[in-house]
């Protein structure tokens, strides 16, 4: 008798060919219409999924977690980090987390080259000009930007992406910075031409241009509060493309409401969906709505490492990107 496939739930539209291959290997229900699950809906996934693929999007907390059912065994995040599930309720209760990581490095990272670019340089003014029809033509001494050829970068979280980033930024000729949970080996070090901080006070406020690259955890909640970008130097610049709750946002619109802060690029936001209208009314700051990993290739790349995941964790091994709380 054949063995029963997994019920698999998937709680947001994903790329049709991970789709396909989802419902070739297991029993899957896929959400077509691409709505984001109630709080309900996510009730009802547990108490009957074998599995359940959640998004960056979906909270799977303690209470959610207490309602599940006795076949539930997996949360296959699609997704890097894992702040949005209560890994700690997950393993008390004997259900695995696994995530996807390593797939979106080189997306997020051209993505952050891009804000470290387009703010010094004021692409999103000039943009906002030319829509409104307001260049009445070249002038020596308009729109007059910053170089970023010889700047300190400020890396904080020095990981896939961090060293990405950095890779990127020494091509453009910036001197690399970084602060870590952990120093890099020296080799690493060498190769990037990085400098350790161990005090991210201290590196703070000797960079011109600052880029986040931490998760989101109890740790990192409001680490650049607002005692911190106080330590900034005026005329330096920060960009987010890691997770918005880093930053006490509050505290960045002060700094650059006062001009304490030149700009700021940040594709992630401490409350999104929902953006601070004095960030969307700011000239200093270039938006983006969380598109830092948004290629075809990465996502693909993501639902093969989630199809992974969930095949070797049903076929009675450990799963290779299973995450415990003593990695958080």
């Amino acid at each position: 008798m054949p063995k029963k496939k997994p019920l698999v739930v998937v709680t947001r539209k994903l790329p049709d060919v991970v789709e396909t291959r989802m419902r070739e290997l297991f029993e899957t229900r896929l959400n077509e219409v691409d709505r984001p699950f109630s709080q309900a809906d996510m009730v009802e996934a547990v108490k009957t999924a074998d599995v359940i693929v959640p998004t960056v999007t979906d909270r799977i907390d303690a209470a959610i977690l207490s309602q599940a059912g006795p076949n539930l065994k997996l949360i296959a995040n699609f997704g890097n980090g894992v702040d949005n599930i209560d890994v700690v309720t997950a393993n008390n209760r004997g259900i695995a987390v696994t995530n996807t990581p390593g797939v979106l490095t080189e997306d997020t990272a051209d993505m952050t080259m891009a804000l470290i670019l387009s703010v010094p340089r004021r692409l999103a003014e000039g943009i906002k000009v030319m829509e409104q029809g307001e260049w009445s033509g070249w002038s020596p001494t308009w729109m007059l930007g910053h170089r970023i050829w010889g700047k300190r970068l400020g890396i904080i979280g020095m990981g896939r992406i961090g060293q990405a980033v950095a890779r990127r930024a020494k091509a453009f000729g910036m001197s690399i910075h970084y602060h870590n949970r952990r120093r890099l080996p020296e080799q690493v070090e060498e190769g990037l031409e990085a400098t350790y901080w161990d005090s991210l006070d201290q590196m703070l406020a000797r960079m011109d241009v600052v880029s986040v690259h931490c998760p989101h955890t109890p740790a990192t909640y409001h680490l650049l509060s607002g005692r911190r970008l106080k330590l900034m130097k005026p005329g330096a610049y920060i960009v987010n493309t890691a997770r918005g709750e880093v930053i006490d946002e509050n505290a960045l619109i002060r700094q650059l409401e006062s001009g304490a802060l030149a700009g700021a690029g940040l594709d992630v936001f401490e409350h999104e969906p929902a953006v601070n209208p004095k960030l969307l009314n700011s000239d200093n700051v270039v938006l983006l709505p969380h598109m830092g990993s948004a290629t075809i290739e990465g996502r693909i790349d993501m639902g093969e490492k989630v199809i992974i995941n969930i095949k070797t964790f049903m076929d009675g091994h450990r799963p290779p990107d299973r995450v415990l709380p003593s990695m958080l």
